[in-house]
């Protein structure tokens, strides 16, 4: 594998496309429906580069650009291995060069799961294609039938005869051929993939990243750059009131104070105002901001104070304002009902805090901005720079970094906004740099929720009425002003719960948010997960059930369900039923793999327990069993997490199962530890010592297994996050006989 390349502007389209010795293929990316029957330019002239993918030079290296952004899930190795196998590529001979923000790409949001899910397909037929065109070159110099041809490690190869023609020598002449017809191109039989489905391709930068020769957000360095941190308003919407700009710039290696615009409402990926300090060093500048002595003027979110607004959620799930699904009659099926049982569930504000914090540099010269930054969105940032500047977006050139963990975090673009605000005001190069207190007091939080359930039994026990209410601030909050309501939300473990109930409802009550709402890893199928998982377990045990076995009987029988028959607009995560069913018999197989993967039902020594949780999301399906053990001073350790995941077609598993166990860890973070509150609007936690995220200590035996598939490829870095709060709770359950229905678990003493 040659060197990942991360280039300008100008070298990227010197190295894609401008040469007369290179054979390049457009990609139409957006959708990728079909492919260009034609070349809009061969090799040698500028005007195909807008639809520029791939790229094969004489030199016999094949090119393949990234166009999504690298934060520790290993796209740039995932979207190499696809292009790869269908091309007929040497892997030694590819070099991956990492996209520009540009439209071109169709959708480089690394968000939802997506990378492969949306791209599979399309990166496929690019490979093929240029295969294909390859081939032909061949065959017209060989005077042979193409079909007598196939490509292997970089080589055409002549079956009948053996004789062999490298990529390169074929590019001029494949350059010439017409891109074949979508509907004609041959895609490789799963039984032949070289790449795809094999554990034993390395990670592309992997040996860089643990050298540290890689370059993330805060690495990057610029010629006469200078370091700037920035004042934030400690309360959403706070406007400064005064500040002692003399007293910053009397710290050393200080250059300039300046005032960044106040925030108005909604807040979207603006800023959020206050002060920047700019200084020689990022010492220097965050000394001189601790000097500024900033007075802020009241908000009106001041009035958000964690307890409250808890009791006012709690309030608000028994007046919902908006049904989200309905089926049968609840309410006649509740009061008729021979048991009832109910719950009440609570998730904290969350954050993301990724090991790296945001991060950007831009400079601003000649009418236009170049701009590195750890962004999971390189054309919202462009967007956003080109909104708040006033530069065209086709002047705003967004370098993607590699990502030290996004989260979902790095999706939005404030910081980028913040560098290139102050780079073009002071016309030098500026890098902007969030601290980790910054990032826990300012950025974008996951939803606080509070869930009420409740489940009608009749006289054999038999679940016949389910009713689900939340309270939780939207995102949409976020992007249009005094949003109170959930609305996508509602698709993510809420509206689409799999159980064959008679008669179901799930409602939304109003919750005005009081700080920044964004999506974190897995949104909000974190709290109805959480509450859904643990509910059904509970249902379980108040019937003398097995967990695992009611779990099953609850899917009843093998289906595919379209909720739009209940009453329910679902997005299915963007995806089409047809393509992406919700199925009820692959969940069942989940649960199914996973029990005897834990050995389900096996005698456990006393202290010990088996919880077991099964959730879909991003249209995959992921059940997991977690075992626990209690001390003798009632402290609970995870001592083992069982996984089956279920993604459609595995293109890289060993990706697949680092994701997983990357899941567990982040969702074993906020079962038991992480929390923030607010107090008069100001967010009380500000680093790891009181916003605690799980140690090396508490790091269970993660054991993974993938579902062999021929479905479509599914999401794989968010799906395995849901299920493990509820089995957590489910296991101490079995445990200890206890059972918690708030998060983080350290409140009850037990870690």
């Amino acid at each position: 594998m040659k060197q990942i390349e991360n280039v300008s502007r100008r070298g990227f389209l010197k190295k894609l496309g401008i040469s007369s010795t290179a054979l390049v293929l457009g990609v139409q990316l957006p959708s990728m429906l079909t492919i260009p029957k034609a070349l809009a330019g061969v090799a040698g002239t500028e005007k195909f580069a807008p639809n520029v993918y791939v790229q094969i030079g004489a030199d016999n290296i094949v090119s393949i650009v990234v166009h999504r952004s690298e934060m520790g899930q290993g796209i740039r190795t995932s979207i190499p291995m696809i292009v790869a196998d269908e091309l007929g590529a040497d892997w030694q001979k590819i070099a991956v060069v990492q996209g520009l923000g540009d439209k071109k790409y169709g959708s480089q949001n690394t968000d939802g799961s997506r990378s492969v899910r949306r791209f599979y397909q399309p990166l496929r037929e690019a490979g093929a294609s240029a295969r294909m065109m390859l081939q032909q070159a061949a065959a017209n110099q060989w005077q042979v039938d193409v079909n007598e041809t196939s490509a292997v490690n970089n080589t055409i190869v002549h079956e009948k005869t053996g004789r062999a023609l490298s990529f390169g020598s074929l590019v001029t002449a494949a350059s010439m051929l017409t891109l074949p017809e979508t509907s004609s191109l041959k895609l490789k039989a799963k039984a032949d993939f070289n790449f795809i489905g094999k554990s034993d391709v390395a990670l592309v930068d992997g040996e860089k990243i643990v050298t540290g020769a890689t370059t993330y957000g805060f690495d990057v360095e610029l010629d006469n750059m200078q370091y700037a941190v920035v004042a934030r308003p400690p309360v959403l919407g706070a406007k400064v009131k005064s500040f002692d700009a003399e007293a910053a710039k009397a710290i050393a290696g200080v250059i300039a104070v300046v005032q960044l615009p106040d925030l108005t409402e909604p807040v979207v990926f603006k800023p959020l105002g206050g002060v920047a300090v700019i200084a020689k060093n990022t010492w220097a500048a965050i000394k001189g901001r601790e000097a500024l002595a900033i007075q802020w003027h009241e908000s009106k979110h001041q009035s958000y104070n964690s307890d409250e607004y808890k009791k006012a959620l709690a309030k608000s799930c028994d007046e919902p304002a908006k049904i989200l699904r309905t089926k049968g009659d609840v309410s006649k099926a509740l009061s008729e009902a021979k048991q009832v049982l109910n719950a009440s569930y609570y998730v904290p504000e969350l954050i993301h805090v990724p090991m790296e914090p945001p991060a950007a540099a831009a400079h601003f010269h000649d009418g236009v901005f170049d701009i590195w930054a750890c962004t999971q969105t390189p054309q919202s940032a462009q967007a956003s720079v080109a909104q708040s500047t006033g530069v065209a977006v086709e002047d705003v050139h967004i370098n993607v970094t590699l990502l030290g963990g996004g989260f979902g975090r790095k999706s939005k673009p404030d910081f980028v906004v913040e560098a290139a605000i102050l780079s073009k005001q002071l016309n030098v190069p500026i890098k902007v740099m969030w601290t980790r207190e910054d990032e826990i007091q300012n950025g974008f939080y996951h939803a606080v929720s509070y869930q009420k359930l409740a489940a009608g039994l009749d006289s054999s026990g038999s679940v016949i009425a389910w009713q689900h209410h939340v309270a939780e601030p939207p995102i949409g909050s976020t992007f249009s002003k005094g949003a109170d309501l959930i609305a996508t939300e509602a698709n993510l473990g809420l509206i689409d719960m799999p159980f064959d109930i008679a008669n179901v409802s799930c409602a939304a009550g109003k919750a005005p948010a009081h700080t920044r709402i964004g999506w974190m890893r897995s949104v909000t199928n974190i709290n109805h997960a959480f509450a859904i998982g643990s509910f059904v377990d509970e249902i379980a045990h108040a019937k003398g059930l097995d967990s695992k076995d009611h779990l099953l009987s609850m899917l009843g029988k093998d289906r595919k369900i379209d909720f739009s028959l209940e009453n329910a607009e679902y997005g299915n995560y963007g995806e089409t039923l047809e393509k992406f069913p919700v199925d009820t018999a692959r969940m069942k197989a989940v649960i199914e793999k996973v029990s005897a993967m834990a050995k389900w039902g096996r005698k456990l020594p006393k202290g010990h327990g088996l919880g077991i949780a099964m959730h879909r999301s991003f249209v995959s399906y992921v059940a997991c069993i977690v075992e626990v053990s209690e001390n003798s001073d009632g402290k609970i350790s995870v001592d083992d997490v069982w996984m089956a995941v279920d993604c459609g077609l595995a293109v890289n598993p060993e990706r697949i199962r680092s994701q997983m166990e990357g899941a567990a860890i982040f969702a074993l973070s906020y079962s038991f530890y992480s929390e923030l509150t607010a107090k008069n609007g100001v967010i009380e936690q500000n680093n790891f010592d009181n916003y605690q995220i799980a140690r090396f200590a508490d790091a269970p035996t993660t054991h993974v297994e993938i579902i062999d598939s021929d479905a479509p490829p599914g999401g794989v870095g968010e799906p395995g996050v849901p299920p493990i709060a509820p089995a957590i709770c489910n296991a101490i359950f079995n445990a200890t006989g206890k059972r918690y229905r708030e998060l983080p678990l350290k409140q009850y003493g037990i870690v």
